[in-house]
């Protein structure tokens, strides 16, 4: 009897490590945690019967991921340098990815810890941004082509940027209302052309993009960002730069839209994954991307956001009419002609800052090399007669209401 309960106690001895082994289903031996930074809206997250993938990669890892969103790559940047908060993945743009690279603030990957990194397009794998391919895994791809609405507009005669600034479309036309894509389109249509993905710029290519934005003021409805969803939905404005992704799912909320690819080339932009030098757990990151770059995971993720994905294994599952889809998924040719944005030093984007910022305010012609700016006189009379006007209607109010308090003041004294 006791050399049966001995047998007994062994086997269980034995097989209780095995049985707990097994309790944390596919986890293998993982547990902790990771933070993850990236754009809101910017992963499936379990809507509309959609793949929630933090919940998918938590059970499948016993992982924590604790995920937060930034708005611009900027205010990434600033929590990365001015702040002690520790991300472990990130996902900035291609331009942002440069510059923490060259800042030092990026971690090489172990691709060995990465074999999905085996699905990425070729084209995608190294670029101006990180010309070894050592610091980034692609996430995202996409262009800036041109929404238009031939309803809106009268015609259907749009081929490229040039539409911009053509007068039939005068009061139709909506802009980015951000310095890089709108100084990129004007750089483009300068003569002799400037290219926009230069790695810095003079302060006479900028001067001549502003000129070039300035004499475009006029035929504008307005610059927007969001809100183009609103103008271009609604049938409120006729035609639009904005990124491929967000147009495709425009025109699938209004069948009067079209789409156009601008004759002049475009930018081509990229978001990938990076691990910041702040990580904590580089393990745990290397295996978040490899779960990302899982064809299943990024095929949910591209059609959860409309953007072109640049992982091969998913892109053969999607739907037909999206693969077809030159908005998305342009043809190599195309690809061939546009640009990616590189990092440009910070005393240039500053300038570039500050004349988008004139030209987007300016109703007068701006002549700018260096620091003297010329403004039409016609335009300076009008001006100061405005200012008179605003002087003698802020008199005549002052005095009123002196008037009126001299009259109300025994009404007062009796109460």
């Amino acid at each position: 009897m006791k050399r049966k309960l001995c047998v007994i106690l062994c086997i269980i001895i034995v097989a209780l490590p095995l049985c707990l082994s097994g309790c944390g289903g596919a986890s293998g031996g993982y547990e902790g945690e990771i933070n993850v930074y990236n754009w809101g809206e910017y992963i499936s997250n379990g809507d509309d019967d959609t793949m929630d993938v933090i919940e998918e990669f938590e059970k499948k890892y016993n992982i924590k991921v604790n995920y937060t969103n930034f708005e611009t790559n900027e205010e990434m940047y600033n929590i990365l340098s001015n702040s002690n908060s520790s991300y472990d993945v990130i996902i900035p743009s291609d331009y942002m990815i440069s510059k923490l690279r060259t800042e030092g603030m990026l971690e090489k990957i172990d691709f060995e810890n990465i074999p999905n990194y085996k699905y990425i397009m070729d084209r995608y794998k190294t670029s101006s941004y990180d010309p070894t391919g050592e610091y980034s895994v692609p996430y995202t791809t996409c262009v800036v082509a041109l929404g238009y609405n031939p309803k809106v507009l009268g015609h259907d005669d749009i081929t490229g940027f040039k539409d911009l600034w053509d007068e039939k479309n005068a009061g139709k036309i909506l802009m980015f209302n951000n310095s890089r894509d709108s100084m990129a389109i004007s750089m483009q249509l300068c003569d002799p052309p400037i290219n926009p993905g230069a790695e810095t710029f003079t302060h006479e290519d900028i001067d001549r993009a502003t000129e070039k934005l300035v004499s475009q003021k006029p035929l504008l409805k307005k610059y927007v960002m969001d809100q183009v969803f609103t103008e271009m939905e609604g049938s409120q404005a006729g035609i639009a730069p904005y990124y491929a992704g967000d147009i495709y799912t425009m025109m699938d909320n209004n069948p009067d839209l079209e789409y156009c690819l601008p004759e002049e080339g475009s930018n081509l932009f990229v978001d990938a994954m990076c691990i910041p030098t702040c990580c904590q757990n580089k393990e745990y990151a290397e295996l978040f991307i490899n779960f990302m770059c899982d064809p299943e995971v990024a095929l949910a993720n591209a059609e959860y956001i409309g953007y072109g994905t640049p992982n091969s294994g998913a892109y053969e599952m999607l739907d037909e009419e999206v693969k077809n889809c030159e908005l998305i998924y342009p043809p190599e040719e195309y690809l061939d002609k546009c640009y990616t944005f590189s990092n440009i030093p910070s005393d240039v984007y500053v300038y570039m800052q500050e004349k988008f910022v004139k030209a987007c305010s300016s109703s007068a012609e701006i002549t700018d090399m260096g620091d003297e700016t010329t403004t039409d006189p016609k335009y300076t009379i009008i001006v100061c007669i405005l200012l008179a006007a605003v002087i003698i209607a802020t008199i005549y109010m002052l005095t009123s209401s002196i008037v009126k308090s001299v009259k109300n003041r025994g009404r007062i004294q009796k109460r």
